[in-house]
């Protein structure tokens, strides 16, 4: 018996292939053409929306949006190599109507529009606000580091040459010091000229690397992002408020209460209490600094009772220690106990080595202590289910490798954008249905 068999490469056929039958009903394709012909392109801020009266006629932006969102799709994210598929990919020839854009356009595009892409992202938030898939009642936070495209070396050379320029700031307040202009003109230069001024050194699973921290605002229903932000800041303590915003204008705005859970590196007492203000519950563990004096072995500032009516402390000897000052900077309050009182003190040996007991207390303490009354087990287990699926997608399953293509914060800013948007359409499809979701988004 022989092998199936093939038509000839030279056989001709009466009725040639229409592409349209090459797409099936429920094919990612149309949810990605459908999605963007219903977005007002020049409300969200694309350029060349509109179609000139005279000279060349353009790419409607509305064709280069649905390359990039299908490329993403597929992890191809290179100008070039989506200039290639679509001259021999079945399913770009049938979303573009056999477009072939050139590269440089194709790269144009998405260096112009981050702006405009990331509205689109919060046109379809509202979509699947409005059809049920976004409830808006638990918001789970986190970040994530993805690599930039400068090197460790080239950052590492930045640095270096920044540490430089600091040291002879100093040194020239000093007399007698002799400083190269030449030198520092060089320096200043390369400075200016590094293209990626923004990157910096982070920790990750793949150890200290120049990367931008991603931040994620998911919602909880059916795990969709609602809110992302790019940043320079290794640490996310300076996050929570900004992302916890977000994602509530995102769920229906400032009227909407919604509970925010991270995990202990969003905990900052300032944000938790502003938050709490604008109807934001924040679910964070609190991060206190442990007494590691006496190795370890002394009183810890919880064996310690606040007295809120004298604003003091009580002492596990029932001594009180008072109010000293205030220090802003650290946004905190010192308290002490009294010299004569702590050195003749039974449990002086297991409290302080020095003279007194000293204590601090945060400005925003009270906010941080409900902040950690309403974070419970159960809620950091729904953190963990909700928040971590997201980044795996955006990192391996949409980027490939977790490297930034474009560079600086902008440029990160679009092409998370653009994934966040894959995403969630990705996600509405499984929950929804191919057909039934290019239904909505041909009827909502």
């Amino acid at each position: 018996m022989g092998f199936v068999q093939g038509e000839g490469r030279t056989q001709g056929t009466l009725f040639p292939v229409c592409l349209e039958e090459l797409i099936s009903d429920d094919h990612v394709c149309r949810v990605i053409d459908a999605f963007v012909d219903r977005l007002d392109m020049a409300g969200l801020g694309f350029e060349r929306a509109e179609a000139a009266d005279t000279g060349r006629p353009g790419y409607d932006p509305r064709d280069l949006l649905k390359l990039y969102l299908y490329g993403y799709l597929q992890q191809i994210r290179s100008s070039r190599r989506l200039e290639s598929e679509c001259r021999r990919n079945i399913e770009l020839m049938w979303l573009l109507g056999r477009l072939a854009p050139d590269h440089k356009t194709i790269a144009e595009f998405r260096r112009m529009h981050r702006e405009g892409v990331t509205a689109a992202g919060a046109e379809l938030v509202r979509l699947a606000r409005s059809v049920g898939l976004v409830k808006g009642e638990w918001i789970a936070i986190d970040g994530s580091k993805f690599q930039t495209v400068s090197s460790a070396k080239s950052v590492r050379e930045r640095e270096a040459l920044e540490r430089y320029l600091e040291q002879l700031e100093q040194t020239d307040q000093q007399d007698e010091v002799i400083i190269d202009p030449s030198a520092v003109a060089s320096a200043l230069e390369k400075l200016r000229r590094h293209p990626e001024p923004e990157a910096r050194f982070m920790r990750s699973a793949h150890g200290i690397i120049p990367a931008y921290n991603v931040q994620a605002a998911v919602d909880a229903e059916h795990a969709l992002i609602v809110a992302q932000q790019v940043t320079d800041h290794a640490a996310d303590n300076r996050s929570l408020q900004p992302m916890a915003e977000a994602a509530q204008a995102a769920v229906g705005g400032p009227a909407q209460l919604i509970n925010v859970v991270a995990d202990a590196g969003y905990s900052n007492g300032t944000q938790a209490e502003a938050c709490e203000v604008k109807g934001i519950l924040p679910h964070v563990p609190v991060q206190r600094a442990m007494n590691n004096k006496g190795h370890g072995m002394l009183f810890d500032r919880s064996e310690f009772t606040y007295q809120p009516e004298s604003d003091t402390f009580l002492c596990p000897a029932s001594q009180t220690l008072a109010r000293k000052q205030l220090s802003r900077k650290d946004r905190a309050v010192y308290y002490a106990g009294q010299p004569e009182v702590c050195g003749t003190c039974a449990l002086k040996s297991k409290c302080t080595t020095g003279s007194r007991r000293w204590l601090t207390r945060h400005l925003h303490d009270e906010a941080l202590r409900r902040m950690q009354q309403r974070t419970t087990p159960e809620v950091m287990q729904l953190r963990r289910s909700t928040v971590e699926h997201p980044f795996a997608n955006l990192k391996y399953r949409i980027f490939g490798h977790p490297r930034f293509l474009l560079r600086g914060l902008q440029g990160a800013q679009t092409e998370i954008s653009l994934a966040v948007v894959v995403y969630n359409l990705k996600r509405m499809r499984n929950i929804l249905g191919g057909r039934k979701l290019t239904a909505v988004l041909q009827t909502a």
